[in-house]
């Protein structure tokens, strides 16, 4: 890709202008995108990708697309809808001219493989997302302006969850653990790698309230060279079949290890009147259905699963098991 197809920020706001002016037609555009029969290419730039790699990276980055979508719907708590846009090899200089200033990167190592590569959202999606979370709706502002550090730490919170989404995505070429190092705003001053060194940008369009955005994910190429060789379509389904059920089932056991769940004794119940509840006064005492010999039923989430005895362990109040409510036993309240 020859350096002067990249179009620069205030490039597209002047095109989209023009075509709101009615100065440029649309139709222009087009005739003149389908006489164009030769494709440059720049010696200095090239392709580093095969067609089939690219096919490959194109089905990651879908699949994380869908995966983004859903992560930010659960954070938000709003319509998000993102989409890939396209995959291209250009240099690093291009990327970064193409981006608006200020901007939102988040530069991430790319662990356990050496390097590092950059996550970027347009500040429009940027600010939207911190007015959710702050409990608006989501709105973009209508002028430009630097993040404060309460924003940038908002918005750094939501990427690093957003990150789990990046890491499912690969895991089927590559067991990723990225970490957010910093963020940065200005990108004439993120240098991660040469100038002139070759990198895999894939654009994202995305909606989220009632923002509107491009999400890019920069990856230079002598990061994700050591696995190159397994972008290709013959891996990918390898991966993917029944012979990674066990190692997939290992994972999922892994993470549900992991969850958190509420646990209950319940010691007794019983039911009083509104009114007797109303007049209750200290010393009263309320009958309850069960004797106090009666063993507690501890509850995971709602449904009883064990039974017990309440007591002390220490300085603290515990409850010992003594037995397993059978299945057919169980209770669902």
């Amino acid at each position: 890709m020859s350096g002067d197809q990249v179009l620069s920020q205030s490039e597209i706001d002047a095109l989209v202008n023009n075509l709101n002016t009615g100065q440029v037609e649309a139709e222009d555009i087009k005739r003149e995108s389908e006489e164009k029969s030769v494709v440059n290419y720049d010696f200095k730039h090239p392709d580093k990708l095969s067609k089939d790699q690219l096919r490959t990276l194109r089905m990651i980055y879908e699949n994380f697309a869908r995966l983004l979508t859903t992560n930010l719907s659960t954070q938000l708590r709003s319509i998000v809808q993102v989409e890939l846009n396209s995959i291209e090899q250009l240099s690093y200089d291009e990327f970064i001219r193409s981006l608006p200033q200020p901007t939102i990167m988040s530069i991430c190592d790319f662990n356990p493989l050496a390097g590092e590569f950059i996550l970027e959202i347009n500040p429009k999606v940027g600010y939207a997302i911190v007015e959710r979370l702050f409990g608006g709706q989501g709105t973009p502002l209508e002028t430009t302006r630097d993040f404060t550090d309460i924003e940038e730490m908002v918005i750094k919170k939501v990427l690093t969850r957003s990150l789990d989404s990046f890491i499912e995505a690969w895991e089927n070429v590559i067991d990723l653990r990225p970490r957010i190092k910093e963020l940065a705003s200005n990108p004439q001053f993120t240098q991660i790698v040469p100038s002139n060194d070759m990198v895999i940008l894939a654009t994202f369009e995305s909606q989220i309230a009632k923002a509107e955005g491009l999400i890019n994910i920069c990856i230079p190429y002598i990061v994700l060279e050591p696995v190159v060789s397994k972008l290709n379509a013959q891996y990918w389904f390898s991966t993917t079949s029944g012979g990674q059920d066990e190692q997939s089932f290992e994972k999922v056991k892994e993470r549900l290890s992991k969850a958190k769940l509420p646990v209950f004794a319940d010691l007794a119940s019983t039911e009083i009147t509104v009114a007797d509840l109303l007049h209750l006064q200290v010393g009263d005492v309320i009958r309850m259905d069960e004797s106090a010999s009666t063993e507690a039923k501890i509850k995971i989430g709602k449904r009883s699963k064990f039974k017990g005895r309440p007591g002390v362990r220490g300085s603290k109040l515990a409850v010992e098991i003594t037995s397993v409510i059978d299945e057919g036993e169980e209770e669902n309240e």
